[in-house]
C-alpha cells in the first residue's frame, strides 16, 4: 500500500487494521457485511418461530434501516445522479435515517444478549459505525463494496485450481495478474484483447510513464478494437 492515496472499502477482517494507521488511506465500512449479520438472525428466527410469534422483530427492523438506505441509493441510479448530486441526496435522506438508525443500536444493544446472533450484530454494526457511513461523504463511494466481491467471485470459485502459489512472490504475481484482468474489465476492455495488447507493446516500454500508459484505464476499447484487427 506504499504511495496510495484514497478510499478502500472492506469487511471488519483483522487483516485490514493496518489501513486504520496509514493517513492518506480513508478505510470504509462495508454495509452488505452488516446487513447479512442481521439476515442471518432473521434466518434463524424464521426457522424456529412459532406461529404465535411477532412477525417483526428486531433484526427485521435493523433490516428496514438497511433497506431504506438502499432504496434512496436505487433512487440516485434511477435518476442517474452525479456525484455532487448523489452526496446532496444522501445529506438529505440517508443521513437522518442514520442517525435514527444509530440511536436505535444503542438504544437495542444493552436489551440483548451480547453472545447472541442478534448482539452480535448489533455490535458488529456500532463497532463499525464510523467507516459504515463515510459513503455519505462523497457521492463517489458506494455503500458496500459488492462490486469488488462479484468481480472476484470467478477467482474464490477456482481457487482450488490455484490454491498453491508457490512462493510469496508467485502470490504477489498472482494477484497483480488478477487485479489487472479485473481492471481492463472495468474499463470495458476484452481481457484477451487487451493482453495481447500489452504483450506485443511491453518490450518497447523502457520508462514508468510508457509502462502506466498500458495500463486499461488509459486505453480506449475502440483503439484497443483496431489495434487486434492489424
Amino acid at each position: 500500500m506504499d504511495g496510495y492515496r484514497g478510499y478502500i472499502q472492506s469487511d471488519d477482517f483483522a487483516g485490514y487494521d493496518h489501513l486504520n494507521q496509514k493517513p492518506d488511506i480513508v478505510h470504509l465500512g462495508c454495509w452488505a457485511h452488516a446487513r447479512r449479520k442481521f439476515v442471518k438472525v432473521e434466518t434463524v428466527r424464521k426457522k424456529h418461530r412459532s406461529k404465535r410469534a411477532n412477525p417483526k422483530s428486531l433484526a427485521h427492523e435493523a433490516l428496514d434501516y438497511i433497506g431504506n438506505l438502499y432504496r434512496i441509493e436505487k433512487e440516485a441510479r434511477r435518476r442517474e445522479l452525479d456525484a455532487d448530486q448523489i452526496y446532496q441526496l444522501r445529506q438529505e435522506k440517508s443521513k437522518p435515517i442514520l442517525d435514527e438508525f444509530q440511536d436505535w443500536l444503542e438504544a437495542k444493544k444493552p436489551l440483548t444478549p451480547p453472545k447472541g446472533l442478534l448482539g452480535q450484530a448489533i455490535s458488529y454494526t456500532l463497532t463499525n459505525w464510523e467507516k459504515l457511513i463515510i459513503y455519505i461523504q462523497d457521492g463517489r463511494l458506494r455503500p458496500d463494496n459488492n462490486l469488488v466481491e462479484n468481480a472476484i467471485r470467478p477467482f474464490v470459485v477456482g481457487r482450488k485450481n490455484w490454491l498453491f502459489a508457490g512462493s510469496p512472490d508467485g502470490a504477489r504475481a498472482s494477484a497483480a495478474f488478477f487485479s489487472l484482468i479485473e481492471t481492463a474489465k472495468a474499463n470495458d476492455l476484452e481481457p484477451y484483447a487487451y493482453l495481447r495488447y500489452i504483450f506485443e507493446k511491453l518490450p518497447k516500454a523502457h520508462t514508468e510513464k510508457d509502462v502506466k500508459v498500458l495500463l486499461p484505464q488509459n486505453i480506449d476499447p475502440d483503439s484497443l478494437a483496431i489495434s487486434n484487427q492489424d
